[in-house]
């Protein structure tokens, strides 16, 4: 359906103010506007993987969720919580027991996605459950003190990885859980972010909750206290990210990619690393290599997309 801004701020809350979340954090904005996709007459059940948006949202005896059903999991089986949960209703919905129409929605950061809780998201993902997974990506374990995880990406200063004289930042590209997913028996696929408007995050959410079987999304999710960033550049880290290409927003249904947005002036990727205190390092003479081979790693991710949709779409024409 088209986009429309008012009536979607318009929708019931699922998320609600005053929880305890940083400022200038993208996880409180992401789930908002990813539940925000859900119609009002659907239930929403809500696994949610141990991590700053569970520890931030829901301090006994206070809750923000409204307006559905939160479970906090471990950090390991948010998607397996999810699976029995969708097996219970529809079981209990054939014997007519529930009546209510009900979507099943993961949330989990990098380290309960990509590390810890992997094996069952790509269970449940494999099983073919008809469940949405949305990972708001802050690239480090920020819930524990900035400790590096597969997806921080490559020469990041974190606690785990401290840039020095010895050893530059993390040595390791960062996992690519979007393709990784896409090749799982994932019907959807996307990557999007907190860009200048909604309409990429609400357009690929609705998609992911309203496709039936299993679904994916990355999002992008700054964190100011891990990245190093000022809580009130949100949205221009965000953008910057974009338009540097360093975080491609595309999409994969049923095999073929779309690449949902295209810069008019694709910018260095420099531009997205100097407002960032983790890689200030790397701004150092001698450091100039590794800006290099960023950059290198960016343009190679964004030449595949391209020739991915070009290939795909060409096959399915």
């Amino acid at each position: 359906m088209a986009y429309n801004l008012k009536e979607v701020l318009n929708k019931k809350v699922r998320l609600s103010s005053g929880h305890r979340m940083c400022a200038g954090c993208g996880a409180p904005t992401v789930v908002r506007n990813v539940l925000r996709a859900l119609d009002d007459e659907h239930n929403a059940v809500i696994s949610c993987a141990t991590g700053c948006l569970e520890v931030s949202t829901c301090i006994y005896p206070y809750t923000a969720w409204k307006n559905c059903s939160f479970i906090h999991t471990a950090f390991e089986n948010a998607s397996a919580t999810l699976s029995g949960a969708i097996e219970a209703y529809n079981a209990l919905k054939e014997k007519g027991k529930v009546k209510k129409e009900t979507k099943f929605i993961g949330f989990g950061g990098d380290g309960g996605t990509l590390d810890i809780g992997l094996q069952s998201l790509s269970g449940a993902m494999e099983r073919g459950h008809d469940i949405a997974y949305f990972c708001y990506d802050n690239g480090a374990y920020m819930n524990t003190g900035t400790q590096r995880s597969s997806s921080t990406p490559h020469f990041a200063d974190t606690t785990t990885s401290p840039a020095g004289k010895e050893v530059p930042g993390k040595m390791q590209r960062r996992k690519d859980l979007t393709e990784i997913m896409s090749k799982n028996n994932t019907v959807y696929v996307a990557q999007t972010a907190l860009v200048g408007n909604l309409k990429d995050l609400h357009d690929k959410s609705e998609k992911a909750i309203y496709t039936e079987g299993p679904t994916y999304v990355s999002v992008l999710s700054p964190c100011p206290r891990g990245w190093g960033y000022d809580p009130s550049d949100l949205s221009v880290i965000s953008k910057l990210a974009v338009d540097t290409c360093f975080w491609p927003l595309y999409e994969i249904e049923n095999g073929v990619y779309t690449v949902t947005y295209k810069p008019a002036n694709k910018l260095p990727v420099e531009e997205f690393l100097k407002m960032q205190k983790r890689f200030k390092h790397l701004f150092k003479p001698e450091n100039r290599w590794m800006i290099d081979e960023i950059q290198k790693e960016v343009d190679e991710k964004w030449n595949f997309l391209l020739e991915q949709e070009k290939n795909t779409h060409k096959d399915n024409a």
